[in-house]
């Protein structure tokens, strides 16, 4: 009954009757569109406008990209922090006014940790002023034919007059991925190291999915959490687009569950209609839902919620949670449900792209060129970089060490006593004892 009244509102829109109320529509939008062709695999609501929060930034992203491609700008140009970026809300780096930060840098921090500041940095130093990097925002994307989208700010704060669709976002990240594709190292990243700090990047699919590879997540409470997502499996690419889901988790296994259904093969495929390009999906003429109440009222009532985009990533709606519209989510059809679709660990490893403030470094600058050959370059942390307390440090010895497992289990658990330049025998015996005891 749903999809029926889904279809015959985008009937009523193409026809110019009348502005439609979303009250008949499920509180999210889901898409799933292939690269190569265009074509549209899967949608939900994909044509109703969007708040898209911090996904805005793929497109102050590919403002900038454009910027260096026409030389107004280059990766190794240092913009400078100003008052205005300061004063943005968190996320944000938090570096101060007059800092320096190189444009290669500043991409590098804007699609891995999502940070407001630096959005705002690139907006100024590309055009001048926020205002005038978002009419050039709002021509892209004119040119692009996101015909549902207008931008009032290159980060996805909350502005009534920031919209955009399910639709529009697929058909920019085709763009990004077409039209430069010697930047896709950009959204492959999974970490980045400033200094001693690591951040990992809020998409949770770059290591939780085989085969993902970027691009951007998104929230705000009227907006619910947000995901433009890329994966690649046997030479076929697909860009996922989900909107105003519940919880960041619940966002990834939707993404997910559309690319299972892309890359495989669903038996009820046959009962679908012959597949559009997207950019032919026909726009509805509605009001962008408001999720505050679903997605942040209920936090409020336990903890202070803030309304910044990327903020409130850990709060989650409660399981089962009706929408504004009456509705319960739902999923896409899908023969696997749910986060046994995740897993995690797959960028484990790689360590993490260097970043950092001030002028080019000659070592660090600008996309590797491995790495800008293959078609996934990822960092993360080594879970086997967490710090180990002596016994398990120990235990793990003997289990890499055929010979001393043997000799282990020959001693009835106790290891061999040995002296080592790391510790004493007396050390040694002590952590055998302690092993011996825990394993029985």
């Amino acid at each position: 009954m749903v999809a029926l009244s889904a279809l015959v509102l985008v009937a009523g829109a193409g026809l110019g009757l009348t502005t439609l109320d979303l009250a008949t529509a499920h509180a999210e939008a889901l898409l799933l569109v292939d690269v190569e062709s265009g074509k549209v695999i899967s949608e939900q609501n994909s044509t109703y406008p969007w708040h898209p929060a911090s996904v805005t930034k793929l497109m102050t992203t590919y403002v900038t990209l454009k910027a260096v491609r026409d030389h107004r700008t280059d990766l190794d140009s240092v913009l400078t922090v100003s008052p205005n970026a300061v004063a943005q809300n968190p996320f944000k780096m938090g570096f101060k006014v007059g800092t320096g930060v190189t444009v290669d840098n500043a991409l590098k921090m804007l699609l891995v940790h999502s940070p407001n500041d630096i959005a705002v940095v690139l907006a100024e130093g590309v055009s001048g002023s926020v205002e005038k990097f978002a009419e050039e925002m709002n021509a892209e994307a004119h040119n692009l034919g996101m015909t549902q989208t207008n931008y009032v700010n290159p980060n996805g704060l909350p502005a009534d007059e920031q919209v955009t669709s399910a639709r529009d976002l697929a058909i920019l990240a085709r763009a990004l991925i077409r039209e430069f594709p010697e930047y896709d190292y950009y959204w492959h990243i999974a970490s980045i190291r400033l200094g001693k700090r690591v951040y990992r990047n809020t998409n949770r699919l770059i290591d939780a999915y085989v085969g993902a590879d970027g691009m951007k997540t998104g929230f705000i409470c009227a907006s619910g959490f947000n995901l433009v997502a890329t994966a690649t499996r046997g030479g076929k690419r697909l860009i996922a687009v989900v909107l105003g889901a519940k919880s960041s988790t619940n966002r990834a296994v939707k993404a997910a569950q559309l690319f299972e259904r892309g890359f495989g093969t669903d038996p009820r495929d046959w009962m679908m209609p012959p597949p559009v390009t997207v950019d032919a999906l026909e726009p509805v003429a509605a009001t962008p839902p408001d999720l505050r109440e679903e997605v942040c009222e209920h936090r409020r009532r336990h903890r202070a919620a803030k309304d910044d985009n990327e903020g409130g990533e850990a709060g989650t709606a409660p399981a089962g949670a009706r929408n504004n519209f009456g509705e319960r989510h739902v999923s896409p059809p899908s023969g696997r449900r749910g986060a046994s679709l995740l897993t995690s660990g797959l960028a484990a490893g790689i360590p993490p792209v260097e970043v950092y403030t001030g002028p080019v470094r000659n070592d660090t600058s600008g996309p590797p060129a491995a790495a800008a050959a293959k078609p996934l370059a990822i960092a993360a942390r080594s879970p086997a970089s967490k710090r180990l307390s002596p016994l398990r440090r120990h235990a793990a010895d003997i289990e890499a060490s055929p010979g001393r497992k043997a000799a282990h289990r020959a001693h009835g658990g106790r290891s061999v006593r040995r002296s080592s330049p790391q510790g004493s025998p007396e050390r040694s015996r002590r952590l055998d004892l302690r092993l011996s005891r825990r394993a029985r």
